[in-house]
């Protein structure tokens, strides 16, 4: 049971740092990775995965704000804006999910 709080505790706070230190380009997301990693303390594996999912919630988090800021218009400028956020939405969930994979593993292997 611990080790489930600790996995979810550390992708939640990974997110946080992740939405918060967004405007880093790279660093951020492995970072917000890092530190779950660190929290979930489940080797490089478990902090790997911890990293990934707290990238795929900052992905999410990133595409509802750029729906709700890019997709409001109607015909054929609201199709392409909605293609271009889709767009974005694959790239940011490639993004933020693998960057932080890449931090959660590194995290995995020091705490380790």
């Amino acid at each position: 049971m611990a080790v489930k709080r600790s996995f979810w505790l550390g992708v939640i706070i990974g997110f946080i740092v992740m939405v918060l230190l967004g405007s880093l380009p790279v660093l951020g997301p492995v970072i917000g990775g890092f530190i779950a990693g660190i929290i979930t303390r489940g080797g490089v594996w478990g902090g790997a995965t911890a990293g990934f999912a707290a990238g795929l919630f900052g992905a999410i988090a990133i595409s509802v704000i750029l729906i709700i800021g890019g997709s409001l218009l109607f015909g054929i400028p609201g199709f392409l804006t909605s293609l271009g956020v889709s767009f974005v939405i694959v790239i940011a969930t490639l993004y933020y999910g693998l960057l932080g994979f890449v931090g959660g593993a590194i995290a995995g292997a020091i705490v380790k």
